[in-house]
């Protein structure tokens, strides 16, 4: 279980409870999922990439938790797409899977996740920056 900070000046924004491992979230997508899926950073960016844009999606609780078994979990898929948040460790968490997994990295601009591109710009934005052009 995680926590999010109400006080937007608080470091770490999320916060779990003492030793309670880290999972990864929105695992039953993997079973949804058809030939790809993606790969972000944090549960809420995994809610809207899901729920919100019709994007199957598992979500890892910061840049930092990725566990090796991840990889054999995810490694039949065609293709992976890491959406990197728009911080250096948003960058380096994609820079690290790309070494463990063929992937398509989504970069968000700086200072930006997926749930704030979402609010600005809506779900075409982020499938366009995917690839996954639409008429």
């Amino acid at each position: 279980m995680r926590f999010r900070s109400l006080n937007p000046a608080v470091e770490p924004k999320y916060m779990g409870m003492t030793g309670v491992e880290t999972k990864m979230y929105n695992v039953l997508d993997i079973d949804k999922a058809g030939d790809w899926i993606g790969i972000c950073e944090g549960e809420l960016d995994t809610i809207t990439l899901s729920a919100c844009i019709g994007i199957p999606c598992v979500g890892i609780p910061g840049a930092n938790s990725w566990k090796k078994h991840y990889t054999r979990l995810l490694a039949d898929f065609e293709r992976i797409f890491v959406f990197a948040d728009g911080d250096q460790p948003g960058k380096e968490f994609a820079a690290s899977l790309a070494r463990e997994l063929p992937v398509t990295v989504v970069q968000m601009p700086d200072g930006e996740d997926v749930n704030s591109i979402y609010v600005k710009y809506g779900s075409q934005y982020i499938r366009e920056r995917m690839g996954l052009n639409e008429s």
